[in-house]
């Protein structure tokens, strides 16, 4: 749920901006985005989100309240089954909801990476802060990162690091740039190298182009010149000028930008989802619906499907998934996950058997529960390039790219994750095993 802002008009571009801008380029021969990330894992460059392969990658995707609802995991594999590239998952460290545990970021990164989805990670204990007496600063919410820097570790092609979300209300909203800054700096200096994201202040919203602002400066001050700036548009977006002028800015500019969040209805106004999804299309920006489902307090209609159903789309849901401009006619898989096409088709169309042994289900329909097994010829069977296609037995990683544990006992909890040599492991065979 969004917080409405106290003003509703965008304050313009200014001369005064594109003055500093302009001696950025007369005095240092520079653009604001003109600065190279080093090309490790996901990486800015020119104003633009790469694959470490230099492979621009858009992002298409939705929201996940994980954070709300920790047992819904198989959400994942069901929001890349509708085409999603990307999915925005909703953490917590703990001062304001139960904290994210540093076994669950690993599994939900599996998770991830099984259902070819670069994973978005955030803290959204920092909701509204300055005005929110309940949020978190972006400081306690960088040390959320560190503390989980070891499931972090060697993610850097899959994992985007979002900072926090909608760190500022609309109270303090200027200490958004030093705050950020800080933050930023807090986890380069920790060895946390992935590409960064940073939600706008004024609950995302950015109406007083704090972000905009000074998007220029708080990339010049990430050591790896790799932070990628998240607008949450709803209803200060509420016209198609305000959406391509802000949007615009950025890509003119060369400073990577993403709709982080964005729906058709909302309690401040109507944004103009149509302009948005056209605009980021035009422009090849990203953009992430809020939100998959589980939505409160009046906000309901902001869910994509009804009851976490994949097959019960709401209105909203089609128009995300299956309208103009929307997912599944523009979502295209990030190249780490190989060229196997979308989640369900087969890598080995010609194979009848799988890895593990299982056959091939003739029909993807024999799997009604989306977990990748079916049911044929009174036997169980696997669904091409799903969950259950894992490798033969000889094999020492699991598909989703994490080693296999030595021994079931890493698994007290038996999850599928344990944990050995100081980084998470699958147990072979198991829940994770994937």
């Amino acid at each position: 749920m969004e917080k409405p802002p106290s003003s509703r008009v965008l304050t313009a571009v200014g001369a005064a901006v594109a003055a500093v801008l302009g001696l950025l380029v007369s005095v240092f021969g520079l653009t604001a985005g003109s600065a190279e990330a080093v090309a490790s894992g996901i990486h800015v460059s020119n104003g633009r989100v790469y694959e470490a392969n230099g492979n621009e990658f858009v992002m298409r995707g939705v929201n996940h309240a994980h954070a709300w609802y920790p047992n819904r995991t198989g959400s994942i594999a069901d929001i890349a089954a509708k085409g999603a590239n990307t999915v925005r998952l909703v953490l917590s460290n703990g001062d304001r909801w139960t904290r994210t545990t540093t076994s669950e970021v690993s599994s939900l990164i599996g998770q991830c990476k099984a259902n070819k989805l670069i994973c978005v990670l955030e803290v959204h204990d920092t909701t509204g802060y300055g005005e929110d007496g309940a949020a978190t600063t972006l400081d306690r919410a960088a040390q959320f990162w560190i503390d989980n820097k070891s499931a972090l570790a060697g993610q850097e092609n899959y994992v985007v690091v979002n900072l926090g979300n909608e760190p500022f209300g609309n109270s303090n909203y200027a200490a958004w740039t030093n705050a950020t800054k800080a933050a930023i700096g807090k986890l380069r200096t920790a060895g946390i190298h992935h590409a960064l994201m940073a939600d706008a202040p004024n609950w995302g919203q950015d109406w007083s182009g704090t972000m905009r602002d000074n998007a220029a400066s708080v990339l010049a001050a990430d050591p790896d010149h790799n932070t990628v700036f998240s607008v949450h548009m709803y209803g200060v977006y509420d016209t198609a000028a305000e959406v391509q002028d802000y949007l615009n800015f950025f890509v003119n500019n060369h400073l990577p930008i993403v709709v982080g969040e964005f729906g058709n209805l909302h309690s401040d106004g109507n944004p103009d989802e149509d302009a948005i999804m056209s605009t980021a299309k035009s422009l090849k920006v990203g953009y992430l619906g809020w939100s998959w489902s589980g939505n409160g307090s009046g906000v309901e209609y902001l869910d994509l499907v009804n009851g976490f159903d994949k097959n019960s789309p709401t209105s909203w849901g089609n128009r995300l998934f299956n309208g103009s401009d929307g997912i599944s006619s523009t979502s295209k898989t990030a190249t780490v996950f190989g060229t196997t096409g979308s989640p369900g088709t087969s890598p080995s169309p010609s194979a009848t058997t799988a890895p593990n042994g299982y056959p091939y289900c003739a029909s993807g329909s024999s799997d009604p529960d989306g977990d990748g097994w079916g049911w044929e010829n009174s036997r169980s069977c696997v669904v091409h390039g799903s969950a259950a296609d894992t490798p033969s037995p000889s094999a020492t990683t699991a598909p989703n790219g994490y080693p296999y544990c030595a021994s079931s006992s890493s698994d007290p909890d038996g999850d599928g994750w344990g944990w050995e040599n100081s980084r998470s492991c699958v147990v072979r065979g198991g829940a994770a095993d994937h």
